[in-house]
């Protein structure tokens, strides 16, 4: 954990290093704008990656052309910068992300808001932390832990996406009773959810698997469940005539409360 998370700090310095205002900003395919920040972080990650564990293969969001799921045993899976819109906006709320998935489960990630100084860690079995940092250097790690289904008559608190709401996810908060909504960027969402500052996440938008693999690691680890719609679970690194895509996901903090309404 400690190189990975030294790794990954040093991806955020590069995208920190990136002149907002005068960078190339380019378009893909689906309509997605990527940047020279992302492209920065890719590489740190990727050559950092080779170094750390060249035997185990990687999914990175810049390089799914090297894909060739399904992946057997374990794989990186990366986004080199989540909230990609946020970063050319000018806000801070976009973040690194990286996940350990093994059989298709994600068993480490690792989220970090650079910006903020500030990510959250851990791996399923063994609990999960938030840290600190400035720079390259990096404080003491806090152990966190998401909170308990909040009790009758008591407000559910929903992590929300500044970008990408949908009435789906809308209509599904709205049936949490006194809901009150948490406007976040990017994957900063999941670490509210692990360190107990908000209750749910859901998004019922398509979003892709990097988006999501270390969020899911994450709040895992620190004692939430991360769901399909269904309240089934979320394969990573299966198909890849999927376009990695997952249809909808909802992040809990309780896994008592998957399915509840009230």
């Amino acid at each position: 954990m400690e190189p990975l998370t030294a790794l990954i700090v040093k991806a955020g310095e590069a995208i920190l290093g990136i002149n907002r205002g005068a960078m190339r900003v380019d378009g893909k395919q689906d309509g997605s704008p990527v940047t020279e920040a992302d492209l920065a972080a890719d590489r740190v990650i990727v050559e950092g990656l080779t170094q750390l564990a060249g035997d185990i293969p990687t999914l990175s969001e810049e390089r799914t052309h090297f894909a060739t799921p399904p992946f057997h045993g374990s794989f990186f899976l990366i986004d080199p910068l989540d909230g990609t819109k946020e970063f050319v906006a000018g806000r801070d709320e976009f973040t690194v992300n990286l996940a350990l998935v093994t059989e298709g489960v994600p068993l480490l990630g690792i989220v970090s808001a650079p910006a903020l100084g500030l990510l959250w860690r851990g791996i399923v079995g063994r609990g999960a932390e938030r840290v600190r940092f400035d720079g390259a250097t990096i404080g003491a790690p806090e152990p966190i832990h998401t909170r308990r289904l909040p009790a009758r008559g008591e407000p559910w608190i929903a992590a929300v996406s500044r970008s990408h709401g949908d009435p789906r996810s809308e209509a599904f908060i709205d049936g949490r009773p006194h809901a009150e909504r948490k406007t976040c960027g990017s994957a900063v969402k999941f670490g509210r959810i692990a360190e107990g500052s908000a209750d749910i996440y859901p998004r019922f938008g398509p979003t892709c698997e990097w988006d999501v693999g270390a969020g899911c690691a994450v709040v895992t680890a620190a004692g939430g469940k991360v769901t399909d719609d269904k309240g089934g679970e979320i394969r990573f690194g299966q198909r890849q005539d999927t376009g990695f895509i997952i249809p909808a996901f909802v992040a809990w903090g309780d896994p008592q409360a998957v399915g509840t309404t009230d």
